[in-house]
């Protein structure tokens, strides 16, 4: 299903550079018309000695754990993308994603306080300048020459106006842990 790999590599590219980068290349080969290739694993580079790395930091929790576990909590977002949609109906799998999607919209307003990169309605005339931000404009079509370009805008973009991430304060062995078993004792 798309919607469950697109998620997944969604918090590959949140919490890795590495995979960010992976991703971008392979986008970029996709928009030029050519097969992207899987490029090799990139080797950590050896960590440095005690001595050198200065004092040790407390074992801590990712940033995209913490976030996936909080999607999951008040959103039941793990749950939703994990159950087999086989046995439901179309109506039945849209019921259920209309709450999850509203409950993640709630989080990721609260966490990110999210915001239209720009005003200018879709569809509408826009002009990248010269010496644009390639993190902040997304190039597609007939790129060629130099800046600035004149195009329609396809998607206004998304602003994290912050970025507010529980903290973690959970055991050394729960650090993994998205969701905890749920136990009913009778």
């Amino acid at each position: 299903m798309r919607l469950g790999l697109a998620i997944r590599v969604f918090f590959q590219v949140l919490g890795s550079a590495t995979a960010a980068r992976a991703v971008e290349e392979a986008l970029e080969c996709l928009r030029r018309g050519e097969s992207a290739e899987v490029p090799a694993p990139v080797r950590p580079a050896p960590r440095a000695s005690v001595a050198e790395a200065g004092p040790a930091r407390p074992a801590g929790r990712s940033d995209a754990v913490s976030l996936l576990a909080t999607l999951q909590r008040e959103a039941r977002l793990i749950d939703m993308i994990k159950e087999p949609l086989g046995n439901y109906s179309d109506a039945q799998v849209g019921a259920a994603a209309r709450d999850v999607l509203r409950d993640c919209g709630r989080v990721l307003d609260r966490l990110f306080a999210l915001q239209p990169l720009v005003e200018q309605e879709e569809g509408s005339q826009v002009e990248v300048p010269a010496g644009y931000d390639p993190g902040r404009y997304r190039l597609t079509g007939n790129v060629g020459g130099t800046p600035p370009f004149r195009g329609r805008l396809v998607h206004h973009g998304w602003l994290a106006t912050r970025c507010e991430l529980p903290s973690w304060s959970g055991s050394a062995a729960a650090q993994m842990v998205v969701a905890p078993e749920e136990v009913e004792v009778a």
